[in-house]
C-alpha cells in the first residue's frame, strides 16, 4: 500500500504543504517521481538511493513511484530528500508509517546519508505549527533556526540513520529550543558625521516616522555616510519583526542556518546595475532587495542612474507596504515595509551649486538628469534635503555631534507615542491611511492654512499634502506635542522644499 509522509516547498516567503506519497510496484526496478517536480527534485532519486544504502538499509528492488501532491504545484529545492527517503523506507516496512506521519520533514541528503541544511527552516517550522503536527524533523544545522518558532516540537538529526532509529523508537532526538532575543544593534554611530545639521535632522525625522528620504548633493558631502547610519537610530527590532526578517533572509538563502534570530534592522544597498528581478523578485518567486529590506532601509545611491523600469517598480511597494508578483509559476505577495533612502547628485557632473568647483553641464543636461525621477515617484518621497560640502575647518575639528544613542532615544519615544495613538495597529506615521491623516494630525487652523497655500502655490498633488501632514505629525511627536502646530507644518515644508528651490535656481 502507498505510504504518505509530509513534506513542504517554498513559494515566496511561505512554506506550502506537500504530501510525499510512495508506492512500491512489482515491476522492473526504477524510481519515478511525478507531481510537477523541478530538476532538483527529480534528481533526488539518485541521491536518496545512495543515502539509503549509505545509512545501512536495503533499497527496494521494485519500481518506486513517488507522487508529490498537489500535483499542479511546482516543487523546487532539495528539502524533499528526507521525506522521500523516509517514505520509501516506510513503504518497505522499515519505518512505522503512523509515526512518520506525525512530523513534517525537510532536509537534503548526501550520498553517504548525512543531512544537509536547507533554506527556510523557520518557514517550515511555522507551517508545521499551523498544520497542527506534532513536530518537525530537520537537519542538525537547521535546528537553531527552526527552534525560533515557539509551540512546535523541533527534532534535529545529523544522519538519515538517526532519523530512522528515532522513528522506530530505538533512539531519542531531544527537542530543541532557542532563546528568542534580538542581539546587539549596528556598530555605526551618527556622531561620526561632521556638520550637516539639516541632514541629521531629516534623518531623525525619517527614523521617527518611517518616512522616505532623498539626499541630493555633490560627491563626498556625506550622503552615503548618513544613510548607512540610519539603522543605528531606528528602534530595536521587536520579536515579531526579528522573526519576519529572519524568515525572509532564510528563504532567500542569505542567512547561515546556525545564525539564530536577526539582530539588526536590514540595510540593503544594491548597485544601480541591479536587474528588475533582483530588486522585486524573479521568475523563481524568491524575495528581491525590496523584501530583504523589510523592517529596515533600502538605500539607492546614484538614484537617477537606476533604469527607469526599476525606479518605477518602487512606486507600488512604497505606497502599499507589500509587493505582489505574478508569474507563470504563480502569484505571491512579498512583505515590503521598508524605508527608502535615495541619494543623487544635483547634475550629471555632480558639482551644481558647489562653492568652489564649477558645473560643466548644460541646462539641457541638467533638466534631462532631473527628469529621470518622475512626478509620481517624487510624490512618494516625504523628505528631500540638499547637502553642501563640509568645510575643511569642520572636518579637522575634533567636534562630534549627538551620538546615535541620544537620537535613538528620541526616536523610540516618538514611535511609542504613535503606537499608543493608533492602538498598535500602525507602527509609524508613514503607514497612516489617507482617510485617517486629518484626524490623526489634529492640526491647528493656521497650520492647515499654511499648508493649503503651499500646495496651491506649488500646484502639488493631494498625495504630497497628506505626506507633508504626516511629516508634521512626526515633528510634533518628537516634541511631545498632542497637536500639529504652525511650526511643525513650516518645518515639514522646509524639509521637503529644499531641493525643489535649489532646482528652480537654474
Amino acid at each position: 500500500m502507498p505510504c504518505t509522509v509530509q513534506g513542504a516547498t517554498l513559494v515566496g516567503v511561505d512554506a506550502i504543504p506537500v504530501g510525499v506519497e510512495v508506492d512500491l510496484l512489482r515491476r522492473l526496478p526504477a524510481v519515478v517521481v511525478v507531481g510537477l517536480p523541478a530538476p532538483s527534485v527529480r534528481e533526488s532519486a539518485d541521491r536518496v538511493r545512495s543515502a539509503i544504502l549509505g545509512a545501512g538499509y536495503e533499497f527496494p528492488k521494485q519500481r518506486v513511484v513517488i507522487s508529490l501532491s498537489p500535483a499542479d504545484l511546482r516543487k523546487d529545492g532539495t528539502g524533499f530528500d528526507l521525506p522521500i527517503a523516509i517514505g520509501i523506507l516506510a513503504a518497505a516496512g522499515r519505518v512505522p508509517e503512523d509515526r512518520a506521519r506525525e512530523y513534517l520533514m525537510v532536509g537534503e541528503l548526501s550520498l553517504g546519508g548525512e543531512l544537509r541544511p536547507v533554506r527556510g527552516a523557520l518557514a517550515f517550522a511555522d507551517l508545521a505549527k499551523k498544520m497542527g503536527m506534532r513536530g518537525i524533523l530537520v537537519p542538525e544545522r537547521c535546528a537553531h533556526e527552526a527552534a525560533l518558532m515557539e509551540g512546535i516540537e523541533v527534532r534535529a538529526a545529523p544522519h538519515l540513520a538517526a532519523v530512522v532509529e528515532f522513528l522506530c523508537g530505538r533512539r531519542d532526538l531531544p527537542p530543541r529550543s532557542e532563546t528568542i532575543a534580538p542581539g546587539p544593534t549596528s556598530s555605526m554611530d551618527l556622531k561620526d558625521v561632521c556638520g550637516q545639521i539639516h541632514a541629521r535632522l531629516a534623518l531623525e525625522v525619517a527614523a521617527a516616522g518611517g518616512h522616505n528620504l532623498l539626499f541630493e548633493g555633490p560627491p563626498g558631502c556625506g550622503k552615503s555616510m548618513l544613510a548607512s547610519r540610519l539603522p543605528s537610530i531606528l528602534p530595536p527590532l521587536t520579536i515579531e519583526e526579528a522573526l519576519e526578517c529572519t524568515r525572509i533572509q532564510s528563504v532567500a538563502g542569505l542567512r547561515s542556518p546556525e545564525g539564530g534570530l536577526a539582530s539588526n534592522r536590514p540595510f540593503r544597498a544594491p548597485h544601480h546595475s541591479i536587474s528588475l528581478a533582483g530588486l522585486v523578485g524573479g521568475a523563481t518567486l524568491r524575495p528581491g532587495e525590496v523584501s530583504l529590506a523589510h523592517h529596515g532601509v533600502l538605500f539607492l545611491d546614484e538614484f537617477p542612474e537606476f533604469p527607469r523600469n526599476i525606479r518605477e517598480a518602487l512606486r507600488a511597494p512604497m505606497e502599499d507596504r507589500q509587493l505582489v508578483i505574478s508569474r507563470a509559476e504563480g502569484r505571491v505577495c512579498f512583505p515590503a515595509r521598508f524605508m527608502l533612502v535615495a541619494a543623487s547628485n544635483p547634475c550629471p557632473c555632480g558639482y551644481l551649486g558647489h562653492p568652489s568647483r564649477p558645473c560643466v553641464c548644460s541646462p539641457t543636461l541638467r533638466e534631462r538628469y532631473r527628469g529621470r525621477l518622475s512626478g509620481p515617484l517624487i510624490d512618494r518621497i516625504d523628505l528631500r534635503v540638499q547637502l553642501h560640502p563640509t568645510s575643511p575647518h569642520e572636518l579637522l575639528q575634533d567636534i562630534h555631534g549627538e551620538s546615535s544613542t541620544c537620537v535613538r532615544k528620541r526616536v523610540v519615544e516618538a514611535r511609542d507615542r504613535q503606537r499608543q495613538r493608533y492602538g498598535g495597529l500602525i507602527s509609524s506615521n508613514a503607514e497612516l491611511p489617507a482617510e485617517q491623516v486629518l484626524n490623526a494630525c489634529d492640526s491647528h487652523p493656521l497650520a492647515l492654512a499654511l499648508l493649503q497655500k503651499h500646495l496651491e502655490d506649488g500646484a502639488y498633488s493631494a498625495r504630497v499634502g497628506r505626506r507633508l501632514l504626516k511629516v508634521a505629525r512626526t515633528l510634533a511627536d518628537l516634541e511631545g506635542a498632542d497637536r500639529v502646530g504652525l511650526g511643525h507644518v513650516r518645518m515639514a515644508i522646509d524639509l521637503r522644499s529644499d531641493v525643489e528651490e535649489q532646482s528652480c535656481a537654474f
